[in-house]
């Protein structure tokens, strides 16, 4: 192994060899620990300390940094407590993430690190959303992001790559090819000489180094860091390393040949980089001796008070509490009756208005810039805005759910519009397990909105009509908002974008230019989380939202002798479960009325609240009223037939004559 210290100084050299050792000797003893049971898991990056440690050092300490299960180095590097570390993998509440998160999956915006979930990919993306951030302020920083070599073969890879290279982003991939995704070797994951080489694909600079090498891997971040925000561009850097030890250490080792292990074992880059430093007479048994000293201290201290600090006491309302980001943006009323608008002009509306209150709220979409958006709710935005708050997408719904979280740990505000609300699927996991996560994790908020153009009635078939709600309002840390009228649709939207946290924002496609009422022109919010009775009535409660708002008025009006109750729930998640107890006791007989499927629709979940609290006011049983558990069909008789609507009439007898 050749080193090249060029223009470092004896004191730089020293430095490293510290940041090099403090990594290896906690993981060291992390293993004792680990065989004496004192600890329950451990994912050791042993013989990979160099990437952690030297790409670290080469970038300023407030540029992010996204990490894996084996960049240890990383977090010490950027002088995070030890003590605080060693109460955080042990799940005490003095951790990085109140016990709620295990081993590294964390953040600290303190220190610049954005954690990681499990799926390994979509990482990638959000330091896409900080390099965007990057680039509007003009700022001179880039992001880092890391991944294994197996990771490489997820979409989120691809996703992530292809929009830092198209948008000219300053981000740094950095792949750690140990040789293994957990026990598949890499010859089973890709087949290209090196991983490296992918970056010809998406146009961008792709180089591969040796990541066992500190000095190499220093030299080339630092020169990668330096490309990225001169030309502003993304770089894919392969180092070349291998791990010693286990994907974790349950798995053991024993697929691997005992030859690599003997080969890898000459290049550690812990022994080499001193007996460099020796060789340079930087380095003697005394001052290595000192040093180890040192940092053994540090682990001692560090793992007598984490050992020391208390057992973690559940308090469910702080845990409840924490789910959300606190709202600071008290709801704006309107002072003016305002002029007819259509519900998707009351939608565009808001979202100009939102545009205008907010410098720092970037649109993403694909197709939403020049063309305004496959339903032309951002015709004209560009033309106000620009190109870089109205920005077009590739497709990748994954990767730009990420990018808009990575803009929200920045402080950027973001609105992301699926063309469709069928097509969530392919951004599911980053909405599930990053979005609505993470505020609960590790404190950082996402603020970012999803529109969801949503529902059928259009004859669009199955992958264009689905009312897919109920997928997120299982789903604790995101907020679900579907409005039925203009004025809701526009006060509602603004609100979204006000919350910090992640908002599901439904727009019923078939409502769009079907439907018209008075909008107040001015900028005004409507709360999120409270419904809104539609009329009051005696016979029978009809809760619905959305579409269903519609069917039940014109069922109503059609049928003057019932006096019906109808209550527009707005918000799914949070429910208001006040107006909902209010609208069962004012009749005692309630239809729940939603187009969603029968089976896991939220039509359940309400029936089942009711029946808990309010059995005492019910004089009958709950009925619900939902579309067919098919797919939804593109025939118009077959949709029509799949509709709620045509069962209502049904479902309103039923009740009546109980």
């Amino acid at each position: 192994m050749q080193f090249d210290r060029k223009n470092l100084s004896d004191i730089e050299l020293i430095e490293m060899y510290k940041e090099l050792l403090r990594p290896r000797m906690i993981e060291e003893k992390m293993l004792v620990l680990l065989r004496q049971g004192k600890i329950s898991k451990w994912f050791s990056g042993i013989g990979q300390e160099a990437i952690a440690v030297g790409a670290t050092l080469a970038l300023d300490s407030d540029e992010y940094i996204m990490p894996m299960h084996r960049n240890l180095g990383v977090f010490t590097t950027r002088k995070m407590p030890f003590d605080k570390l060693f109460m955080q993998w042990q799940g005490s509440k003095e951790g990085f993430s109140k016990g709620r998160e295990r081993s590294f999956h964390f953040g600290a915006n303190e220190y610049h690190i954005c954690g990681m979930i499990s799926h390994l990919g979509p990482q990638l993306a959000i330091a896409d959303g900080v390099a965007l951030a990057h680039k509007l302020k003009k700022e001179k920083k880039v992001s880092l992001a890391f991944s294994g070599d197996g990771g490489t073969s997820e979409g989120d890879f691809h996703e992530a790559l292809n929009v830092a290279a198209v948008w000219g982003l300053p981000v740094i991939f950095i792949i750690e090819n140990n040789g293994y995704g957990l026990s598949t070797p890499s010859d089973e994951q890709f087949i290209c000489k090196q991983l490296a080489d992918k970056a010809i694909g998406y146009g961008m600079k792709g180089i591969t180094i040796d990541g066992n090498n500190i000095l190499e891997v220093y030299k080339e971040i630092t020169k990668a860091r330096l490309y990225c925000i001169t030309e502003q561009k993304p770089i894919l850097v392969e180092c070349m390393t291998f791990r010693m030890r286990g994907h974790e250490e349950a798995s053991g080792v024993k697929y691997v040949p005992k030859e690599l292990f003997e080969e890898w074992g000459k290049k550690d880059p812990v022994q080499n980089y001193e007996d460099y430093l020796r060789s340079e007479n930087l380095l003697d048994d005394k001052k290595i001796e000192t040093l180890r000293a040192r940092i053994q201290k540090e682990i001692e201290d560090g793992i007598a008070t984490g050992f020391a600090a208390p057992q973690v006491v559940a308090n469910t309302n702080e845990e409840v509490a924490d789910v959300y980001a606190p709202l600071a943006v008290s709801t704006r009323k309107p002072v003016s009756s305002g002029t007819e608008k259509k519900f998707i002009q009351a939608i565009s509306e808001g979202l100009k208005q939102s545009m205008e209150h907010y410098p720092n709220l970037v649109l993403m979409g694909q197709d939403i810039a020049e063309y305004g958006g496959a339903f032309k709710v951002t015709e004209g935005f560009v033309a106000q805005f620009g190109k870089e708050r109205v920005r077009n997408t590739p497709l990748c719904e994954s990767a730009i759910v990420g990018a808009a979280l990575g803009l929200s740990i920045k402080g950027f505000k973001s609105m992301m519009e699926m063309q469709f609300a069928d097509f969530a699927t392919v951004g599911f996991n980053q909405i599930i397990n990053n979005l609505a996560k993470i505020h609960y994790r590790w404190g950082q908020n996402a603020d970012v909105v999803i529109r969801m153009p949503t529902g059928g009635g259009v004859g669009a078939g199955p992958f264009h009509s689905q009312s897919n709600e109920a997928w997120f309002v299982h789903t604790p840390g995101l907020k679900v908002v579907y409005p039925s009228t203009p004025e809701d649709a526009k006060g509602l939207l603004i609100a979204a974008i006000e919350d910090p946290n992640p908002v599901m924002y439904f727009e019923h496609k078939a409502l769009y230019r079907s439907i018209s009422g008075n909008v107040p022109d001015e900028y005004y919010s409507i709360e999120i989380g409270k419904a809104r009775t539609v009329r009051e009535g005696s016979d029978i409660s009809i809760i619905t939202y959305g579409m269903g708002v519609h069917w039940a008025m014109a069922y109503a009006e059609k049928h003057p002798g019932v006096s019906f109750d109808i209550l527009d729930l707005r918000t799914l998640l949070p429910l208001d479960y006040a107006a909902i107890r209010a609208a069962v006791l004012r009749t005692g007989k309630v239809l729940l009325l939603h187009e969603d499927t029968l089976i896991g629709g939220i039509g359940g979940e309400l029936a089942a609240w009711i029946s808990e609290n309010c059995f005492e006011n019910l004089d009958a049983p709950i009925v619900r009223c939902a579309g067919l558990d098919t797919p939804i069909p593109f025939a118009i008789p077959l949709e029509q037939n799949f509709m709620a609507s045509s069962r209502l009439d049904a479902c309103v007898q039923k009740l009546m004559s109980y």
